[in-house]
């Protein structure tokens, strides 16, 4: 799904845009598993009880609300994170109810650098580290293809045709 065209400034365009690893998924659907689960061995256990349309309704109302709250709500929230990377900044998008959002100009980067452990190098995802005039630097956590986004900006912050100064404060000589 692209990013909406009608946020971007008329000249700018995307390069990437990416939601969190799908490794972050995985604990909320263990959660409704289990929950599925014991809710169906709970319902089992009260078949034979005398007052078990009562004992259903508050097992299936737990059961709703921790699937609520410990899958649904995790799912939502991966599903509305963003990181976009456009020809212009990099800009990072969260959050259903509460919206936060980051916007980084591709001028004001300084470095770039990935960093990913056995498992996430196993997954294909990693976090990203942009270090820009901010004191400290900003983590992205589990980006899918980690070292492709971080070759993909490195090459956008230096390939940028506007950019009058390399991403480390010096002037780029136009006669060289």
């Amino acid at each position: 799904m692209a990013y909406p065209d009608d946020l971007l400034s008329p000249s700018e365009h995307v390069v990437i845009h990416k939601h969190p690893h799908w490794k972050m998924l995985l604990v909320p659907v263990l959660v409704f598993l289990v929950v599925v689960a014991g809710g169906t061995y709970a319902a089992a256990l009260l078949s034979d009880q005398s007052w078990h349309a009562i004992a259903w309704i508050v097992l299936a109302a737990v059961g709703l609300a921790l699937v609520l709250w410990l899958t649904l709500a995790p799912v939502v929230r991966w599903r509305t994170t963003h990181f976009i990377v456009t020809s212009d900044r990099v800009m990072y998008r969260e959050g259903v109810l509460k919206r936060t959002g980051l916007d980084i100009p591709l001028t004001r980067i300084n470095s770039v650098r990935f960093e990913h452990s056995l498992l996430d190098r196993v997954l294909g995802c990693g976090t990203l580290v942009i270090e820009s005039a901010s004191d400290e630097p900003l983590e992205f956590d589990d980006i899918p293809g980690v070292e492709r986004v971080h070759s993909l900006l490195y090459r956008e912050i230096n390939d940028n045709p506007e950019d009058d100064f390399h991403p480390e404060g010096r002037a780029i000589d136009e006669r060289a």
